[in-house]
């Protein structure tokens, strides 16, 4: 028999962090996918334009948007003209941004959007910004007469 004395190797210490790694990827590409997709939950046919896009995202935004019947929502919640005049001045204290975005539908009157913008101005909101859809056709025709 050999005499020699066996010794045991010390039990690993270390976490074995490979599970954690993989259920982490696993999640990045779930938001990865959903994220996009997310939007505010009123449906409004917004006009197109080819106007620059803007990349503030410090903060978010308050989105008002206004639909075809002419329905207000403050994001998805749906509110009526009294309770947005009143409301509207505790919403922008409790905001972190100073900036609200408006979603109108390309059918309401242009009277309507302005109507709703005047009353957001006068509540005290610093930052009144209108929203669109980029249109890829005019993009694709502004293209071709540059080249």
């Amino acid at each position: 028999m050999n005499n020699r004395t066996h010794r045991r190797e010390p039990k690993s210490t270390y976490i074995n962090v490979a599970p954690l790694v993989e259920v982490m990827l696993v999640l990045i590409i779930i938001f990865m996918i959903t994220v996009p997709v997310l939007n505010v939950g009123v449906p409004v046919d917004l006009p197109k334009t080819k106007a620059a896009t803007l990349n503030d995202t410090k903060t978010p935004p308050v989105v008002i948007s206004i639909d075809k019947d002419s329905k207000l929502y403050i994001e998805e919640a749906e509110i009526s003209l009294d309770d947005l005049i009143k409301k509207l001045p505790t919403i922008l204290e409790n905001s972190k941004s100073d900036t609200i975005y408006v979603r109108g539908d390309k059918n309401l009157q242009y009277g309507e959007v302005l109507q709703i913008m005047g009353i957001i101005s006068s509540s005290g909101a610093c930052k009144v910004s209108l929203i669109s859809e980029a249109d890829t056709n005019l993009q694709k025709i502004s293209k071709r007469r540059s080249k």
